[in-house]
């Protein structure tokens, strides 16, 4: 990156720091941690309006959709994480690939799965293979994403439907005695006010999310926990113009005051958060 990187046998140790930070694979490095903020930033709002649907279907009054919020809830939530990514990622891809193959090639006539292999026609792969590499890695993301989505949807899930009844039951009545409808009721009365209740156990989620991001690697994402270990391992004079020994330790160090610090950050906005909601409320918080 700068001028003076040309020949890295010549340079002092404050310059061959420098040139070594900016290589194109600590390139690759910082933007991981863009990337794992993405993947925060879009998730989050996601999971949320996942567990929101899932804590309304489980209260319906209508039997099957109860079923399927109760169900959505209690299997995700009872699948190890790392068993259901590495799962569910590769059902959902497959899932895709085979709509597209139903579609795109109606004749073909040999089974899509053959022993332990899963073959659609070439026009019907995901991405395809004349695809650019900015593709796959995008078409990787986006499945990681609904992957967290999903997962942490179902424990958002949990925690809103455990606030929605929290709701003291006389507010919805007294809000039905005064002509308001039970739809009316339930978004005017009952969903303001269970968010108090509800923050407690999704501030838990979110910090639980942040540590699961180092599974974005299980996904096929290069993350900011691959990247650190990759560059801190011993590198030779032969596979590099910058070498070094096991530097695993510092790279990994780094790592921990990252997200120590990010979620110092998150602890701080939540609190301020916590106080907002609670204003005018009959909680603990609002003491």
């Amino acid at each position: 990156m700068f001028s003076f990187c040309t020949d890295p046998d010549t340079l002092g140790q404050a310059n061959w720091l420098a040139c070594y930070l900016t290589t194109g694979k600590h390139m690759g490095l910082y933007w991981s941690f863009v990337t794992v903020l993405v993947l925060l930033a879009i998730t989050a709002p996601l999971a949320l309006a996942f567990g929101f649907g899932g804590a309304v279907a489980a209260r319906s009054q209508i039997a099957p959709l109860r079923w399927f919020g109760k169900g959505y809830t209690a299997i995700v939530r009872g699948v190890p994480d790392i068993a259901f990514f590495m799962f569910f990622v590769i059902a959902l891809d497959q899932a895709f690939e085979w709509v597209r193959h139903r579609v795109l090639c109606p004749s073909w006539t040999e089974p899509v799965r053959q022993g332990n292999d899963f073959v659609v026609c070439a026009a019907a792969k995901l991405p395809l293979g004349t695809a650019p590499q900015w593709v796959h890695e995008l078409y990787g993301f986006g499945l990681a994403i609904v992957t967290f989505a999903i997962v942490y949807g179902a424990f958002a899930a949990n925690v809103l439907f455990g606030a929605m009844r929290a709701v003291p039951r006389g507010q919805i009545e007294t809000a039905e005695a005064y002509g308001m409808s039970r739809r009316q009721a339930f978004w005017r009365i009952l969903v303001p006010q269970m968010w108090i209740y509800a923050l407690p156990g999704l501030s838990n989620l979110w910090m639980l999310l942040i540590k699961a991001t180092p599974l974005l690697f299980l996904l096929g994402v290069e993350d900011i926990v691959y990247w650190a270990r990759e560059l801190g391992s011993s590198r030779q004079p032969r596979f590099t113009d910058y070498p070094h020994g096991d530097w695993r330790l510092w790279y990994f160090l780094g790592l921990l005051v990252f997200y120590l610090a990010f979620t110092k950050l998150s602890e701080f906005v939540l609190e301020r958060l916590m106080r907002r909601l609670s204003r005018g409320q009959a909680t603990m918080g609002a003491t």
